[in-house]
């Protein structure tokens, strides 16, 4: 009877990990899923200097004033007559719209385009800028 008692208490148990390594694949997946990534507009941006410039996370839609004039809607070409209703169809009650020109785009063109979005009603609506020391 002893020789049994000992038998029995000299198993070893294994830990099954199985339900740990579940819970680690659903916290990585919940992680993935809720990460906010930063939108780009799609082309290379030279953007001005401002020593005033401030972070906006409520951005929510990219547009792009390349140098030679086109107008980039989160990386898709659209014409500046239709900027606005893009613009208005991608952007929520809460987001806003950031306008990335470049520095060698004319105002004339970065005021026609903030026109056509805020006439689409949008009205948060900011320009780009690079921090600079001032």
């Amino acid at each position: 009877m002893r020789r049994r008692r000992l038998q029995a208490g000299s198993e070893t148990t294994d830990i099954d990990l199985t339900p740990m390594l579940d819970v680690v694949f659903i916290m990585l997946i919940f992680f993935i899923v809720t990460t906010s990534f930063v939108k780009e507009s799609g082309v290379e941006i030279e953007r001005p200097e401002s020593s005033a410039a401030s972070p906006r996370p409520d951005a929510q839609v990219m547009v792009a004033i390349t140098a030679e004039g086109a107008v980039w809607v989160d990386g898709q070409p659209v014409d500046i007559h239709r900027v606005g209703s893009e613009v208005a169809e991608l952007v929520s009650d809460e987001g806003g719209v950031v306008l990335q020109a470049d520095r060698s785009s004319t105002t004339g063109l970065l005021v026609e385009v903030m026109d056509r979005i805020r006439d689409a009603g949008v009205d948060k609506v900011a320009v780009a800028a690079t921090r600079g020391s001032g």
